[in-house]
């Protein structure tokens, strides 16, 4: 089922959702027009019984020649201006987006939301969930939009089959592994630099001077390579270990015991499993360390802080994107975008439990759980 959102453009009420099936938005613009010539017909017919009823009240006095004609002008000036105003006005309501989405998640809702508000405009959707076995790049056709927003890695995945429209993508975690190189895709990644990551942990955290992680090449290289050259910089060692297999994690894990101030845990599926955040969790209360996370939800399992993104600023920013591709712009440099709004989240129960004190001012500028 498709949620389109193009009612009563002509009269300027806000975009409302309906309910319609694919093959329904197809001319949506012959049906506008359709529907305003049958107001104006209905309008046109109630007016002359208006007028009619009106000449016969009026019908014991006698009017002139001179003054029936100006009423009979009258009323067609006015029929005709009204049908001005009807008329008036584009018949479409500016170029059409459809959202390809994952799965309905509240940061996607989030992301559409900031993407509707950059836009202008309400963006209908299309959920992969919906559409099972179905041929994404056929349904798209059917619903004929101008651009598509690819929200959420399984979304960009299937919109990769659509190279004759643009594509703009946005909630996706580390894009460049799936080496998206198609030029009618662009968008912008749940990716935060890993500058200004370490800037943010070490004005949280500034004792900290060296930082631990794991990481699966394949996964996560480029970003821990980035991460390399900014730790030296900013003068922090780092211990950067490379994982092929999830059930190396542990021993790998206790090797670094006494050597780090923080562990930084990656979004990196290779390392990142239930079973090694509970031994991630356990090995930071055995030894006092600090877990650094990528998301709010593993502070509630022990981790002491979190440098995650704003899903409505990323939004945002894709529909930024989408209006410089309508305008024609040049997007050198700009078709592939990371994140440029860090949310920091502390969790100040963790933090106590490991004798980590944090400033009141830094928990106050940003998210504290207690």
């Amino acid at each position: 089922m498709i949620l389109l959102t193009h009612l009563f453009p002509f009269l300027g009420v806000r975009h409302k959702i309906i309910s319609l099936t694919p093959y329904q938005f197809i001319g949506v613009e012959k049906k506008v027009l359709i529907f305003r010539t049958l107001i104006l017909c209905y309008l046109i017919k109630g007016l002359k019984n208006f007028f009619k009823k009106l000449f016969n009240l009026m019908a014991p006095v006698r009017l002139s020649r001179r003054d029936r004609r100006r009423g009979t002008v009258a009323k067609t000036l006015f029929l005709l201006l009204l049908f001005l105003m009807l008329c008036s006005g584009p018949a479409t309501a500016g170029p059409r987006v459809l959202a390809l989405q994952s799965v309905p998640l509240p940061p996607y809702e989030q992301a559409l939301k900031g993407f509707e508000q950059a836009h202008g405009a309400a963006v209908p959707r299309l959920f992969l969930t919906d559409l099972k076995e179905r041929d994404v790049p056929k349904t798209v056709r059917e619903i004929q939009p101008d651009m598509v927003l690819a929200v959420g890695r399984d979304a960009l995945l299937a919109a990769r089959k659509i190279k004759t429209l643009p594509v703009v993508y946005c909630m996706v975690l580390n894009p460049p592994a799936f080496q998206v190189v198609e030029k009618n895709i662009s968008g912008v990644s749940m990716n935060l630099p890993p500058e200004k990551q370490l800037g943010e942990l070490t004005r949280v955290l500034p004792d900290v001077k060296s930082i631990g992680l794991l990481y699966d090449p394949g996964q996560s290289g480029d970003f821990v390579q980035g991460l390399r050259e900014a730790a030296v910089r900013m003068g922090v060692k780092l211990t950067a270990t490379a994982v092929q297999r999830s059930r190396d994690v542990p021993r790998l894990l206790n090797s670094m015991r006494g050597r780090i101030g923080v562990f930084w845990m990656l979004p990196d599926v290779t390392v990142t499993t239930p079973e090694t955040v509970e031994a991630l969790m356990l090995f930071s209360l055995e030894n006092n360390t600090p877990v650094l996370t990528f998301s709010e939800k593993y502070l509630g399992l022990g981790a002491t802080l979190s440098i995650g993104v704003d899903p409505f600023d990323i939004g945002f920013q894709a529909g930024e994107l989408a209006l410089k591709i309508f305008a024609g712009s040049d997007l050198k440099g700009l078709q592939h975008q990371d994140a440029r709004k860090v949310v920091i989240t502390v969790n100040e129960r963790t933090a106590g439990k490991l004798g980590i004190e944090i400033d009141q001012k830094t928990i106050r500028t940003n998210r504290g759980i207690r």
